[in-house]
C-alpha cells in the first residue's frame, strides 16, 4: 500500500503522491536505507516537488515529471543556492532526485532524460594544510624515532624526504624499484605518475644520501626489478605504514589533523611558491595536467605572498 508523503508542503496529484509513497517503501524495504538516510531523501524529494508546484503554479502530477525540462532543474538548483545551501547539500539533493527518476523509469511511471544533462554543483576539494618549514623538517627528522629498528627508521625518513624534498606522491615513492633508486651525484630522476605519465624531478643531495643510507642498512635482498622500499618481512612497504607514522607524529609533535603524507607533497609545492617559484615550473614538478590543480595545491597565506613580494619586487624594495 502506498504511503502518503506528509512532507510535501503543497498538494500533488494522487498518482504522484502514490508514486512517492511507493518509492519511500522501496527505500525502506528493498534498499534497506537507514532511517535517517531515508528521511533525508524524502526531505529532498519533498522540497524538489514543492518547488515544481510553485514554479508551475499549482499541483503537479506524474505527467508533469514527463515534461520536466533541464531549465526547470537548473532553476531548482539556483533556488537552493539562493537559500545559501552548501554545494555538498545541493549535490546530494540532485543525486536523490536522479535516483527517484531512475526508480520512476524502471517502474514505467515516467520517461524523462532532463536530469542526464545537468552537471551537479562542484564541492570544493579539501586540501591538507601545508606544514611550516620547521614542522616538515621535524617530521622527516623524528620519524626514525618511532621504531627501534635502525634500518626501518632510515627507510621511513627516506620515503618522507621523497615526498617533501621531491614532491612525490606516496604511491610514486613506494612504487620505485631498486633500479630506479638515485645514486650519489644524481641530480634528476624520472618518476612515473598518474596515467603512467613520466616527469623529471630534481633531487636534493640530502634525498639521495637518505636513500643510499637506507639501502646500505636494509637487511633484505633488493634485486633491480623489485620494490626499493621493503617492510619488516621483506615485502613491498605498505602505504598504510607511512600513514600510521604521520598519525603518530601528529600526536608527538602536536601537528594538525591535516598532517598526512600528502601534506608533505603539498608543503613541497607551497614552499617552492613562497620562495618565488613560478606556477608553471611547479606544475611540471608535481606532474599536474592542469595548471588550475597546481593553483589549488600551492595556496599560501597572504602574509607569505607579501613576504615574497617585498623580497623580490623592485618597487617594494625601493
Amino acid at each position: 500500500m502506498a504511503e502518503p508523503s506528509p512532507q510535501l508542503t503543497l498538494a500533488v496529484a494522487p498518482d504522484l503522491e502514490a508514486a512517492v509513497g511507493q518509492w519511500q517503501a522501496w527505500l525502506r524495504d528493498e534498499r534497506r536505507a537507514a532511517a535517517h538516510t531515508a528521511k533525508a531523501y524524502q526531505s529532498d524529494i519533498a522540497q524538489f516537488l514543492s518547488f515544481l508546484c510553485v514554479h508551475r503554479g499549482g499541483p503537479i502530477a506524474l505527467s508533469d515529471l514527463d515534461s520536466l525540462t533541464p531549465t526547470e532543474v537548473r532553476a531548482w538548483l539556483a533556488e537552493r543556492v539562493r537559500r545559501n545551501l552548501k554545494a555538498s547539500s545541493n549535490s546530494r539533493a540532485l543525486s536523490v532526485v536522479r535516483s527517484f527518476f531512475r526508480w520512476l523509469q524502471k517502474n514505467d511511471l515516467v520517461e524523462n532524460t532532463a536530469l542526464s544533462v545537468i552537471r551537479g554543483p562542484r564541492s570544493p576539494r579539501a586540501l591538507p594544510r601545508a606544514l611550516s618549514d620547521r614542522e616538515a623538517k621535524a617530521v622527516v627528522k623524528d620519524v626514525a624515532s618511532l621504531t627501534d629498528d635502525d634500518w626501518q627508521g632510515l627507510r621511513d625518513s627516506a620515503v618522507l624526504l621523497l615526498l617533501y624534498g621531491a614532491g612525490l606522491r606516496i604511491g610514486e615513492a613506494l612504487g620505485l624499484t631498486r633500479a630506479e633508486a638515485p645514486t650519489v651525484g644524481q641530480e634528476v630522476m624520472t618518476v612515473k605518475g598518474k596515467g603512467s605519465k613520466e616527469r623529471r624531478v630534481p633531487l636534493l643531495p640530502v634525498v639521495v644520501t637518505a636513500i643510499e643510507t637506507y639501502m646500505a642498512a636494509c637487511p633484505h635482498q633488493l634485486p633491480p626489478d623489485g620494490p626499493l622500499f621493503r617492510g619488516a618481512r621483506g615485502k613491498a612497504l605498505n602505504p598504510r605504514h607511512i600513514q600510521r607514522c604521520l598519525q603518530n607524529l601528529r600526536t608527538a609533535l602536536g601537528l594538525p589533523e591535516g598532517a598526512t603524507p600528502h601534506a608533505l607533497r603539498h608543503s613541497f609545492a607551497t614552499h617552492l611558491l613562497a620562495d618565488g617559484g613560478d606556477l608553471r615550473s611547479i606544475q611540471e614538478l608535481l606532474g599536474h595536467a592542469s595548471l588550475s590543480t597546481t593553483q589549488r595545491y600551492t595556496a599560501v597565506d597572504s602574509s607569505g605572498l607579501l613576504a615574497v613580494y617585498e623580497k623580490s619586487h623592485p618597487r617594494a624594495r625601493g
